[in-house]
């Protein structure tokens, strides 16, 4: 069976200061692409978009995302839900401020064609000083059924390479980044994108807030680090096809049929965690076979 799936990295930005006006523009971009590019199957958008967030004045503006945040279920991810349905597609709707009691997580959730929240992820690694939510306490993945494992990711995350092998360790396959960047480190973290899908030998999908409020430049990369689509910096919506078999090739053979790295992590496991928390074999090693010269042997050495 084949595992192709259609996805969208959506470089928008939001209606500033207006989560209503903002939640309408994306509601547009959803029916647009839905009837336009039928063929994709993952709509994934940028951290906070819903929020209406585009400040100039600091990064993370005080006390806006508190007057926005809502809880998970609440009206804003029922009305995602429901665009959800009446379009049939996965959607990944950037993060939302989420109040959960006396505390403010930055959140994504996966939205399935069935209007269900199959995942929720708080941010594990907030952009300190400045983003003051308060940090997640678990890696999360979801499965499309027929298609494979996803991990999520915000922004930030993509510094911290133990979250995205974390997340491959899980089975991941594919890592949803969400991003809100538009400060002088884009360039350093399409580096990092490309870096997070060679190490842990999966997709990498990092949409950026677009236009006025963002330095754009998302970025879509597959297993062997091979871009598949960087936007430039205004609004647009980069499509295209990941195949997860490829995922299965690259991590069977090794990247360049050389490199066959979670073979040697399960066999041959290094004293750092999670190997060296009793934890030699992940999820991702299930069903890859034994390490034979070839895999990631040195041809000439080997």
């Amino acid at each position: 069976m084949s595992r192709i799936l259609g996805v969208a990295a959506m470089q928008v930005a939001p209606v500033a200061t207006d989560p209503e006006a903002t939640f309408a523009k994306f509601a547009r971009e959803v029916r647009s692409l839905a009837a336009v590019s039928p063929a994709m199957d993952l709509l994934v958008f940028p951290e906070l978009y819903l929020t209406g967030l585009g400040s100039f004045e600091t990064p993370y503006r005080p006390g806006y995302l508190e007057r926005v945040a809502e809880t998970i279920p609440g009206p804003l991810t029922d009305a995602v839900c429901e665009l959800a349905v009446e379009t049939g597609k996965w959607i990944v709707p950037g993060t939302l401020s989420e109040r959960n009691g006396g505390d403010l997580h930055n959140t994504a959730i996966a939205v399935s064609p069935s209007g269900e929240i199959v995942a929720t992820y708080r941010k594990l690694f907030p952009w300190m000083p400045y983003e003051t939510s308060k940090p997640g306490d678990r890696h999360v993945t979801f499965d499309i059924p027929g298609v494979g494992r996803f991990g999520l990711a915000i922004c930030y995350d993509g510094w911290v390479p133990e979250i995205a092998r974390t997340l491959a360790w899980m089975g991941a396959e594919v890592m949803l980044q969400p991003t809100f960047t538009r400060t002088a480190d884009r360039p350093q973290e399409l580096v990092l994108a490309q870096a997070n899908a060679i190490t842990n030998q999966m997709y990498v999908v990092n949409p950026n807030i677009g236009r006025l409020f963002g330095t754009g430049r998302s970025i879509a990369v597959d297993p062997e680090g091979r871009v598949l689509a960087q936007a430039g910096d205004g609004e647009e919506f980069l499509t295209f096809l990941i195949d997860l078999d490829l995922v299965s090739a690259v991590r069977e053979h090794g990247t360049a049929g050389l490199n066959a790295i979670w073979k040697q992590l399960r066999d041959a496991p290094p004293p750092f965690p999670p190997s060296a928390d009793g934890y030699a074999a992940g999820e991702v090693m299930r069903e890859l076979g034994p390490l034979v010269p070839g895999d990631g042997g040195d041809p000439i050495m080997s």
